[in-house]
């Protein structure tokens, strides 16, 4: 089967919301403007983590935190939730409209705790804005 990359329908949409609001909850109500940025972004995700909230065990949560580092990427590079079909299953990503620049944010914590490695956010998020930036420029 090869990959089917189309727009999130509901079912998907519903999942990434509610990851989605799981780390933005983290904020108390009148500061969940702050997820609005991000940096606000990036610094609850870097908080759930500094503070130990989540282990490695946590895949679902760890995945949570993916998706909101999947927010901060969209936000500052431009890139659109799209959904991504292929024989191992059906999962968000996001893609770099105009281009076949696809990232997989939802693991790219989960897989990096799980094996035992800590993760800064921030430098996590810089190489990533870089190797994607990298990306479309080589593909363009």
């Amino acid at each position: 089967m090869d990959q089917i990359i189309e727009a999130l329908n509901q079912e998907d949409s519903s999942d990434v919301a509610a990851k989605r609001d799981w780390v933005r909850n983290h904020y108390e109500p009148q500061d969940l403007h702050k997820y609005d940025t991000v940096e606000g972004k990036l610094a609850v995700v870097d908080a759930i983590l500094s503070n130990g909230w989540v282990n490695s065990e946590d895949t679902l949560k760890l995945q949570c935190l993916g998706i909101a580092f999947g927010d901060a990427l969209a936000q500052h590079l431009g890139l659109s939730w799209v959904a991504v079909e292929d024989k191992y299953g059906r999962d968000p990503a996001l893609r770099l409209d105009g281009t076949s620049v696809l990232v997989f944010p939802m693991t790219s914590i989960s897989k990096r705790i799980e094996q035992g490695q800590s993760v800064d956010v921030y430098d996590l998020f810089n190489g990533a804005c870089a190797t994607i930036n990298d990306t479309a420029r080589h593909s363009a």
